[in-house]
């Protein structure tokens, strides 16, 4: 994503915003709905026809949170603990 990163810098996430296209490893640009839709990073662990779970990332290793399977997931406020 040209211009995300810092001043001359790129976004260093190549995500993936084809819910199509979703596989296991893919990163995606996720959002959760108590957060006011701001945008969180995490990693497919599952797929599945109308959800797919999400990794946050190796600062919550355990952490597994089901989202919508649209461009952008949305995750319920109430997954995260």
């Amino acid at each position: 994503m040209k211009g995300m990163g810092g001043e001359g810098e790129d976004c260093p996430f190549a995500f993936n915003f084809d819910p199509a296209t979703f596989k296991v490893g893919d990163t995606v640009s996720y959002r959760v709905t108590t957060m006011e839709d701001w945008p969180f990073v995490g990693t497919l662990l599952e797929v599945h026809d109308d959800y797919v779970v999400i990794s946050p990332g190796p600062t919550e290793p355990d952490a597994r949170y089901r989202g919508t399977r649209e461009a952008r997931p949305v995750v319920e406020g109430s997954e995260i603990t």
